[in-house]
């Protein structure tokens, strides 16, 4: 398969772009950018599809949204879904910690990668002569990925400019902030305690987005410490009350990092959903 770095911005309508490197290498993109900035991502193309359109998938990783973690901890499920014929685009963003990153510049990045479908993904896959079916796109997000994921989806009305997001996989997903107490990781992404700024943690949660065209499919480990299933069961039961279309699976005896595993039974449910 073969992995190119592309990168996107910036946060607003634009989705401009440029690819930068190819089969994993890298290299410094321009764009008015500073040294080390998060706005790229790793789109990854499969040898060979079975079907004349290939599937389209957006991964969103977690990690409190904080630089402790990046883009990497997806690189196996990435690998792995484009093994199995799917165009993969695996997203960066700045994160707590980085310059830029912190609420709403890093929901709003998550935006623009998703836009950057209609950019820099689109430029790449016409150069490569991959054709890939843009009216049912997949959008998996871990953890405080899954919040962006959903988050990001839901400000698009889950359709970019010629792409349609048909299905957003909420992977043990934060969904929403307004319960359970502040999270230290929330607080940090927030800039001050939900007591500061009630609305503020209401508009960045998924749980009170408007409804989207598209299902929101919660899977959720059951054994997960990190985050509680009962916060996906929530967002579920709720869903229909919104108007929202969205399903729960729930996965007995695997905990929250299972996910990243592509030999786990929560990414064979993902697979599943995805229909891969």
């Amino acid at each position: 398969m073969r992995r190119t770095r592309l990168v996107y911005g910036p946060t607003d309508d634009a989705t401009g772009g440029a690819a930068i490197g190819g089969n994993g290498s890298g290299g410094n993109g321009s764009c008015g950018r500073v040294p080390g900035d998060s706005r790229f991502g790793h789109l990854y193309l499969p040898e060979q599809t079975a079907a004349a359109r290939a599937p389209l998938v957006v991964l969103v990783h977690g990690g409190y949204w904080s630089t402790d973690y990046s883009l990497v901890v997806y690189t196996a499920i990435a690998r792995d879904l484009a093994a199995r014929g799917a165009v993969v685009w695996n997203v960066e963003y700045r994160r707590v910690g980085e310059t830029g990153g912190g609420w709403p510049t890093t929901g709003r990045d998550v935006v623009a990668a998703l836009r950057a479908l209609d950019g820099p993904v689109a430029d790449e896959l016409a150069l490569r002569d991959v054709t890939v079916d843009r009216t049912r796109v997949s959008v998996i997000g871990h953890s405080a990925g899954g919040q962006l994921a959903v988050w990001a989806a839901a400000q698009l009305g889950a359709r970019t400019r010629g792409c349609v997001i048909d299905t957003v996989v909420a992977q043990s997903a934060v969904l929403d902030f307004t319960v359970g107490g502040d999270r230290p990781s929330v607080v940090a992404l927030m800039g001050a305690p939900s007591a500061a700024m009630p609305a503020r943690y209401e508009q960045a949660s998924p749980a009170h987005q408007e409804p989207f065209d598209a299902l929101v499919a919660a899977i959720h480990t059951v054994d997960d410490e990190s985050v509680p299933v009962e916060m996906s069961r929530r967002y579920v039961r709720d869903a229909a009350r919104r108007g929202q279309r969205a399903a729960l699976y729930e996965v007995p005896g695997e905990g929250h990092s299972a996910f990243v595993d592509p030999r786990s039974a929560a990414h064979r449910q993902t697979l599943r959903v995805l229909g891969l």
